[in-house]
């Protein structure tokens, strides 16, 4: 009967240690695969940047509408299926450079239209 408790507890620490091993494995993995994304917009840029955020999602980065996503309200396709915060603040830069050239033109052509 002591045999079996030290065998039970043997495994249910072992069972502890494998699960808390896995959990600090799975952080680890994570922490390196994260990556952050940084802008280096001017303050008018970023102003107008926060703006449409707020315009567009109330700066919900989980906010949906149809096919757009996320802040900035992106098609699906152009975040690719990485729908985290660092892609969308990424593919928002890109998609305002190319088509507004900066995020104060794009302000302009959203309080115009309706959207940007």
């Amino acid at each position: 009967m002591r045999l079996k408790k030290i065998i039970i507890a043997l495994m249910t620490a072992l069972t502890f240690y494998g699960t808390m091993n896995v959990a600090a494995s799975t952080e680890i993995a994570e922490a390196k695969t994260t990556k952050v994304y940084k802008s280096n917009l001017s303050k008018a840029n970023q102003k107008a940047k926060n703006w449409i955020a707020y315009h567009e999602s109330r700066g919900s980065y989980h906010a949906r509408n149809g096919r757009y996503i996320g802040r900035y309200q992106l098609s699906a396709s152009y975040l690719h299926g990485n729908y985290s915060k660092s892609n969308q603040e990424k593919a928002a830069d890109h998609y305002v450079k190319a088509r507004y050239g900066s995020w104060v033109h794009a302000k302009k052509h959203w309080q115009t239209y309706g959207w940007y």
